[in-house]
C-alpha cells in the first residue's frame, strides 16, 4: 500500500507541474507573439522586461523632434525597465507617421505608447490617429485628460490584414508595397506625438498590457488642501495689519457712558431740589 501512495503522490506531483508549465505558457509574453515592428520614438533600441525589442527610431534627423524631456520624471504604471519607453518621444507640428511593413496574412495588434510629460492639465494636447489612410483609430486623444501627467497610456488597436486588405472594424483598405501607415494628425491643441509603437502578430488578449491608473492617496490630497489655505491666509497687504472693529470687547466701549450717567444722576437731583 505504501508504494501505490508513494507512486500516486508521484504521477500527482508530475500533473501538478504539467498544469503549472501550460498555463506559464498561456500567459502573455513577447515570447507567444511574433513582432512585426518595435520601435522607441524619440530614442535608443531598447529590449523591455517582455523580451521585446525596439529598434531605434527611424525618424532620426528626418521627420519631427526627438525629444528625452520625460527623463526627468518617474513614469507610472511601468517597471523601471519599460519606462524609457515612455521618456523618450518624437512630436511634429504637422501630421507625421511610420511605415511599418506587413507581408502575411493574419491578426495583428498595434500598440500604441503615450505619456504626457510636459503640459499640467487636460485639452492642451489632443490629436487624432489614423491607420492606413482611410481608418481613424483613436480620436481627441488627450492623454492628461485620460491618465494625467507623467502615467503610461498605451492603445491597442486589433486589425487584420486578407490578399492585400486592411480591415478595421469592417472597413477595408488597400496595403501598397507591403506597408501600411500610421499617422498621428496634427489637430487644434499643441503637436501630435508618440513615445513608442509596436506591431505584433496575434490577438489583443495575448498582448501584455499595462496595470491599472496609480490612484492619489487621500493623503495627498488633504496635503494640498492644507497648502491652499495656508497660502489663501498667507496673502496680506503690505503696511500695518488694521485691527477687527468687530474684535473690540463691548465692555471697554459701554464703560465711558456708564461713568458719565452715574456723574449726571446726583447733578439732576441737586437740580430738581433747586
Amino acid at each position: 500500500m505504501s508504494t501505490l501512495k508513494m507512486n500516486t503522490q508521484r504521477w500527482s506531483f508530475y500533473l501538478f507541474t504539467l498544469l503549472i508549465l501550460f498555463l506559464g505558457s498561456c500567459l502573455p509574453s513577447a515570447d507567444c507573439l511574433e513582432v512585426i515592428y518595435a520601435i522607441n520614438a524619440g530614442g535608443e533600441a531598447h529590449t523591455d522586461s517582455y523580451g521585446m525589442q525596439y529598434m531605434k527610431d527611424p525618424l532620426f534627423g528626418k521627420v519631427g523632434t526627438a525629444s528625452d524631456y520625460g527623463k526627468q520624471l518617474i513614469i507610472g504604471r511601468v517597471n523601471a525597465v519599460d519606462q524609457i519607453l515612455y521618456q523618450t518621444e518624437r512630436y511634429h507640428h504637422s501630421t507625421f507617421g511610420y511605415d511599418i511593413p506587413i507581408s502575411e496574412d493574419g491578426q495583428y495588434v498595434m500598440i500604441l505608447k503615450f505619456c504626457e510629460v510636459y503640459f499640467n492639465s487636460p485639452n492642451m494636447k489632443v490629436f487624432d490617429v489614423v491607420l492606413n489612410g482611410d481608418h481613424t483609430v483613436v480620436t481627441d486623444l488627450d492623454i492628461f485628460e485620460k491618465v494625467g501627467r507623467g502615467i503610461a497610456h498605451d492603445e491597442y488597436i486589433p486589425f487584420q490584414v486578407q490578399k492585400g486588405k486592411l480591415i478595421y472594424n469592417d472597413e477595408e483598405s488597400d496595403i501598397l508595397g507591403g506597408k501600411i501607415r500610421v499617422e498621428f494628425i496634427k489637430g487644434y491643441r499643441d503637436n501630435p506625438k508618440v513615445n513608442a509603437i509596436a506591431v505584433v502578430k496575434g490577438k489583443i488578449e495575448d498582448v501584455p498590457q499595462l496595470g491599472p491608473i496609480p490612484q492619489e492617496p487621500e493623503e495627498y490630497h488633504s496635503m494640498q488642501e492644507d497648502e491652499e489655505e495656508t497660502t489663501v491666509r498667507s496673502r496680506h497687504t503690505s503696511g500695518p495689519r488694521t485691527p477687527d472693529p468687530y474684535s473690540i470687547d463691548d465692555s471697554s466701549v459701554m464703560l465711558p457712558v456708564f461713568v458719565a450717567i452715574a456723574a449726571f444722576i446726583p447733578l439732576l437731583f441737586c437740580l430738581c431740589k433747586l
